[in-house]
């Protein structure tokens, strides 16, 4: 009897050892290249284009608006719409200029980096030119798709590294969002 239960262990020990566990290589790096270089404008709410306020009031009801830019980059035209939520919390709105009308691609909050999920932390530690951010933005994309911008110190105007978190999966971006 003995036997037959080191023979069975030993078989299930052997089989269970054929499959192979997929486990992602590490990423050479995760610092991205510089994106193209934007023009700025900072815009006052009252003069927001009424598209931008409608867009930006139909995602977030409520939301009072206190500072805007418009960006050009690349021929695209892009709205960074900040406020703050009727509850009061702190908001940010991407939105896209398409033939004329307005649509929000994304919507961001700061969080603490121990806030972020520990599978988006680990990903981005991965990489052989990790770092630890020194501001980390949440940005829930329209498919539901969240990007974790990370801020290198010192180096304020782009995110240095981006980290996708999706259906539990985290990984690293090779290309930034155009916008």
């Amino acid at each position: 009897m003995r036997g037959r239960i080191w023979l069975t262990a030993g078989a299930l020990l052997a089989i269970a050892g054929c499959g192979k566990a997929e486990v992602p290589p590490a990423p050479e790096k995760s610092v991205l290249a510089d994106g193209p270089a934007a023009d700025i404008s900072e815009i006052a709410a009252a003069d927001l284009p009424p598209g931008v306020r409608d867009a930006v009031l139909a995602k977030v009801p409520g939301m009072t608006i206190a500072e805007a830019e418009r960006k050009e980059r690349g021929g695209m035209i892009f709205y960074d719409v900040e406020g703050t939520r009727a509850d009061g919390s702190a908001v940010e709105l991407d939105l896209i200029e398409e033939a004329g009308k307005y649509r929000v691609v994304e919507m961001q909050r700061d969080i603490a980096w121990a806030s972020a999920p520990a599978p988006v932390r680990a990903a981005a530690g991965a990489a052989a030119d990790a770092f630890t951010p020194a501001r980390v933005i949440e940005s829930t994309q329209e498919d539901g798709t969240i990007v974790y911008e990370l801020f290198a110190p010192g180096k304020t105007d782009e995110p240095a590294a981006e980290v996708n978190w999706k259906d539990g999966k985290a990984m690293l971006r090779t290309e930034r969002n155009a916008y």
